[in-house]
């Protein structure tokens, strides 16, 4: 039973990081050079279709690792998992008034959509540093099994 969740918890916060990784290294700067108004579009699109599998594979690796740390008595595994699940609130209430400005239909001028647009990519980047930090984390508790 330990080995699924903690096989679990690596490969969610894998996932998490990667995707995470991925938007802060790849999508969101590409979005950038398109301008305020395109990036906007962009950012909308990408946003809802990405957001669901972001919080579910946090939420997975938060679960499954703390799962790990009750059955083998590792508390590493409930670290990893709580930094990684730490994204879920960070982004409610830290990131979450950003994007909500970002989604809604209120147009915004080019100054105000190209300033929340850098602040969210720079708030990504906190997401992106949960991902990865729990993941090398749960990655030591495996290492020290």
């Amino acid at each position: 039973m330990a080995i699924a969740f903690e096989t679990l918890a690596i490969a969610g916060a894998a996932l998490f990081a990667a995707w995470a990784l991925y938007v802060s290294l790849v999508e969101h700067p590409a979005r950038m050079e398109t301008g305020p108004a395109a990036a906007r579009i962009a950012f909308r699109s990408s946003y809802r279709r990405a957001a669901p599998w972001q919080a579910a594979f946090a939420s997975l690796t938060f679960a499954s690792g703390l799962a790990a740390a009750l059955v083998t008595s590792a508390w590493a595994w409930a670290l990893g998992g709580v930094v990684v699940g730490a994204a879920v609130p960070f982004t409610l209430l830290v990131v979450m008034p950003t994007t909500r400005r970002l989604l809604a239909s209120a147009p915004l001028d080019d100054r105000d959509a190209g300033a929340l647009l850098r602040r969210w990519g720079r708030l990504h980047w906190i997401r992106s540093g949960l991902g990865a930090g729990g993941l090398v984390v749960l990655l030591l508790a495996a290492h020290l099994r």
